[in-house]
């Protein structure tokens, strides 16, 4: 039998080598070149939104089309590309809802939904490019009131199927709808299957339950959500009530001096959340039936492999304008685990990337 100290090291040592088999790796990756073929004379803008459907068409929704002023312009351009990257279509061109592209997404029925943070809107098209729901309502151009949404503090009360600058929508195994009202009312907005309102969970904060900038979401097979928590720099995983399951929290050290896309270096601490290593910005996960998610941050610039107990598997990447490199990914598409799209505001472009796991 081992003494007590023998047993108590052995444990220890157990333990530190399961710890160091756990260690989040850093994945190999490639991005494919020039692989995103637009038309002459059109360009892409700030790239907010991807998303691939079942034929593995990409769908790109771009902050483009647009050289008005920097409040009030319609930056906002939605289109489609084969699966080699040879484009398509726009749809919605002239759309009263495009204003500022924000995400887009497509359901198991591959029909298109876009959210759009300018308009308070969000869109669903179905797969031939008609509209087929819509969600909130735009501010009246005739309203001399009509200006960006103010932010008191406190927040004012927020109203029922109205949005103030809505980020993403997502579907459960019944296809009821969840959009994130994501900057201000700090909520998600539930509907059901036909549209119908069913109702709203959150509220502004820092506990359980309350949020700080719903940036992004995604539904897993077992119908949980995951909502980036962007400000407050975590994932909250709920039910189809908002019941919290799990917080999850991505602790990857930034690396020493790692470049900054933009602005000053951010604090060790006390800076702006949205800024610190492991911030989610944007989340993706992959089809059954073993799914993972992508989460992506500012800075360093990387994007992290996850399990569904919310364990970092893996994460590679950071910030640059080469090829391969990311300026803010504001959007992931992950059809499978080791092929991913990226939209990137800063660098104003959209990539392929394939993945070469050890």
């Amino acid at each position: 039998m081992l003494k007590p100290w023998l047993a108590a090291a052995a444990a220890l040592v157990l333990a530190t080598t399961l710890e160091a088999q756990r260690a989040p790796v850093e994945i190999r990756y490639e991005a494919v070149p020039n692989f995103f073929q637009l038309p002459p004379d059109v360009y892409f803008g700030e790239v907010a939104g991807i998303a691939v459907n079942s034929q593995k068409h990409i769908f790109v929704f771009s902050r483009g089309g647009t050289t008005g002023p920097a409040y009030g312009a319609a930056a906002a351009q939605l289109f489609e590309f084969d699966e080699h990257g040879a484009f398509i279509r726009e749809i919605g061109k002239g759309l009263y809802a495009l204003s500022f592209a924000h995400t887009v997404r497509i359901d198991r029925h591959d029909d298109i939904w876009i959210t759009d943070k300018g308009s308070d809107m969000v869109v669903r098209f179905d797969p031939a490019g008609r509209v087929k729901m819509v969600f909130g309502r735009k501010l009246e151009a005739s309203n001399e009131e009509a200006h960006p949404l103010a932010r008191p503090t406190p927040p004012l009360p927020p109203i029922d199927q109205q949005f103030r600058q809505v980020t993403d929508v997502a579907w459960d195994s019944k296809d009821n709808i969840y959009i994130t009202d994501g900057y201000v009312n700090s909520r998600v907005a539930r509907y059901d299957v036909n549209g119908d309102w069913l109702g709203s969970f959150g509220e502004p904060g820092t506990g359980p339950g309350q949020y700080n900038t719903l940036h992004s979401i995604v539904i897993d097979n077992q119908d949980r959500l995951w909502i980036a928590d962007r400000n407050n720099r975590r994932i909250q995983i709920t039910d189809t009530t908002g019941k919290v399951l799990k917080i999850v929290t991505i602790d990857v050290p930034a690396p020493a001096n790692a470049p900054v896309a933009t602005g000053n270096r951010p604090p060790a601490s006390g800076g702006p959340r949205q800024q610190e290593p492991g911030s989610p910005w944007a989340i993706c996960i992959t089809p059954g039936p073993n799914q993972v998610l992508y989460v992506s941050d500012a800075y360093p610039g990387r994007i992290y492999k996850l399990s569904l107990d919310g364990e970092v598997l893996g994460y590679f990447g950071g910030v640059g304008k080469a090829p391969g490199k990311f300026g803010w990914i504001h959007e992931l598409a992950c059809p499978s685990e080791n092929e991913l799209y990226v939209a990137e505001l800063l660098n104003w472009r959209a990539q392929k990337l394939v993945l070469h796991p050890r």
